[in-house]
């Protein structure tokens, strides 16, 4: 989750700091939030947190291992519990058989995400989501996505997997996600990506792909 949220750009928009053992990135509009990736023993941790929300930016969200988020919140004053989720994480390229592919234009992309997925953080045109991956009907109606989006050198990530509700049951997310993955992990070596905690379906065809889960959680001033 470090290794992502440093977006191979350390030096530029996004900044890092350590103290002792523990480290913290800063990286804004990172899948939609200015996210503050934090990593280490607690007691470092605490102070190198409070230093940067302090004298750095008080609005970047800090983003971490749920126990180690929920010990900060005890530990950062101000700091505020915000949500626990779900970091997937896979090196392996799924062995599915499936007719997805990347798609030539974003033709649809949004039609499908306001049908199917209104809340979804990738949207075409959003600040690092680069391409969409796809499967469309025989009539050319596009009927499942996934995107390739705030992707790093050494990480890709998963985003946007949106199916149209006319077209579920048929295992054509899992087609979509297990190509994008494929793609990913042939590019990047390993991917990532985010999900709610209480999407067991979701969590389900992700562990099916290779992913494990991991919980995560984020906190604000």
């Amino acid at each position: 989750m470090i290794v992502w949220a440093g977006q191979g750009e350390l030096g530029g928009r996004v900044r890092a700091w350590y103290y002792g053992d523990a480290v913290a990135v800063a990286s804004p509009q990172l899948s939609q939030h200015d996210r503050l990736a934090v990593f280490g023993p607690i007691d470092e941790l605490a102070v190198l947190v409070e230093w940067v929300l302090t004298e750095v930016d008080p609005s970047l969200r800090t983003f971490g291992d749920e126990e180690l988020i929920r010990q900060l919140v005890g530990r950062v004053p101000d700091l505020n519990f915000a949500a626990a989720f779900g970091w997937m994480h896979t090196a392996t390229m799924p062995a599915d058989v499936t007719t997805a592919t990347w798609l030539a234009t974003d033709a649809g992309v949004e039609e499908l995400l306001a049908e199917a997925s209104p809340e979804s953080y990738a949207w075409p045109g959003r600040s690092g989501v680069q391409r969409w991956a796809g499967l469309t009907s025989e009539s050319g109606e596009l009927l499942s996505i996934a995107a390739d989006a705030w992707s790093a050198p050494e990480i890709g990530f998963l985003a946007g997997v949106a199916t149209r509700s006319s077209a579920r049951g048929q295992g054509l997310s899992r087609q979509v996600c297990a190509f994008a993955t494929a793609e990913l992990v042939k590019r990047h070596g390993q991917v990532g990506l985010m999900v709610h905690s209480d999407n067991a379906a979701a969590i389900a065809v992700y562990r099916k792909l290779g992913y494990t889960y991991r919980g995560v959680a984020a906190a604000h001033v």
